[in-house]
């Protein structure tokens, strides 16, 4: 809906004729709101050519895995304060735990290997949702490794806030979904998706779309990690056999059981395929 017609409209409140772009409620409005777009893909891009950002390893993942020491606290509280419930959830939760912990080691022994290539510019910078669970370990990982990592937030009326281990320069915080994935992809060299929920399977099967249609324009290693939890969830083979996808559409990804083999797999085809090429887009 339009805004209604205000007799300060253009106006500053001393009465003299206000910039356009100093009008908070014009650049709030629905007229504005080409501006908020334009400034979510134009401020990033600005950041990341400032501080030499060339191109990221996307983690995804979900927000609610915790890490070791705490699942191992809420399994003794549920054991001593709750009722059977209470202590199944958190003994999945502690199980759930190793997928924080081994993102963490991914992220710290890629942000290592990463910080060994020559050149000026930062490449394949660890890269998440900011958030918590999976998204908190991959950023950790590469701080306690002393590497620079993204962290591309959303304004979520739950679950979401953003974590401590993101580099500062390189926090951002979006509002439209769509240009927090853009920046998701754009930069994006290689992909590796943890067990995670509706927000996961979104990003996951969208990459998915881009690579199998072409659309992606670039090289693209993607890893499930986590088999156990992946086949569960995931029926693709069903999807082959009604037809819906082709039987090379499985072949878009690798799922991985090990920081090794993840750890392998990317390096191996980022080696492949990016290493002394500039980074970039899509």
């Amino acid at each position: 809906m339009a805004r209604k017609p205000d007799e300060r409209d253009g106006q500053s409140e001393f009465g003299k004729p206000q910039k356009a772009y100093k009008d908070l409620d014009f650049i709030r409005s629905r007229a504005g709101r080409p501006l908020r777009i334009l400034a979510e893909f134009i401020e990033p891009e600005d950041r990341f050519e400032r501080y030499n950002v060339s191109d990221t390893i996307v983690f995804f993942g979900s927000a609610r895995i915790l890490p070791r020491d705490v699942a191992e606290d809420e399994l003794a509280s549920a054991k001593k304060h709750g009722g059977d419930a209470d202590i199944k959830r958190a003994e999945m939760g502690l199980e759930m735990s190793r997928y924080y912990e081994e993102a963490r080691e991914l992220s710290f022994r890629l942000t290592e290997w990463s910080k060994d290539l020559k050149g000026k510019v930062k490449r394949f910078v660890v890269c998440t949702g900011g958030g918590p669970g999976i998204m908190e370990a991959a950023n950790r990982g590469a701080a306690e490794a002393a590497g620079h990592n993204i962290g591309l937030n959303i304004a979520l009326p739950f679950e979401q806030h953003e974590n401590p281990y993101i580099s500062r320069e390189l926090a951002f915080e979006f509002h439209y979904f769509f240009m927090r994935k853009f920046w998701f992809s754009y930069l994006a060299k290689a992909m590796i998706v943890f067990p995670g929920g509706y927000g996961t399977l979104d990003e996951f099967f969208e990459l998915m779309t881009l690579v199998s249609t072409k659309k992606m324009g670039k090289a693209m290693p993607v890893v499930l990690y986590g088999s156990e939890y992946w086949n569960e969830v995931l029926n693709l083979d069903a999807m082959v056999k009604y037809g819906t996808i082709s039987p090379s559409d499985l072949e878009l990804f690798k799922c991985v059981d090990s920081v090794e083999d993840a750890m392998e797999f990317v390096t191996t085809k980022l080696t492949e395929h990016h290493i002394d090429k500039p980074g970039g887009g899509m």
